[in-house]
């Protein structure tokens, strides 16, 4: 399963299971269904809008970074970082988007703001706390 996602990923593709049985959507990969225990699975490609429910600095030498928890509009959370915004404000039910970067020679998701969501928090006077 994690191979899968893996080479779904070095082709740019973000896609995560779903039970044929139960319907739902969920991240990590797995062999069964966390609902329902059906081995009925097959890959979907998700919307890759969510909303940031927890976020964290990570503080380091070469330099700061967070860690998001980030909920899909299809329902299973996953956790990576934002990119393309300063760790410090990165916050609580911002909108992002999921993106496929390569890091050290690998593909990565990560998350990034929507032009829409940064211009509401840094010119739109008061945006999301």
């Amino acid at each position: 399963m994690d191979t899968y996602y893996c080479e779904q990923l070095s082709r740019g593709i973000f896609s995560i299971p779903q039970c044929t049985e139960c319907g739902q959507l969920h991240f990590y990969p797995r062999v069964t269904c966390p609902f329902c225990h059906s081995f009925a699975l097959r890959w979907t490609v998700p919307s890759g809008r969510g909303v940031v429910y927890s976020t964290t600095v990570v503080r380091r030498k070469n330099g700061d970074h967070n860690v998001a928890l980030v909920d899909l509009e299809e329902g299973p959370r996953l956790m990576s970082r934002v990119v393309g915004v300063e760790p410090h404000k990165v916050v609580i039910g911002m909108p992002v988007e999921a993106a496929v970067q390569e890091e050290d020679g690998e593909p990565l998701l990560v998350f990034v703001a929507p032009r829409s969501a940064l211009n509401e928090k840094n010119g739109g006077k008061g945006g999301r706390a």
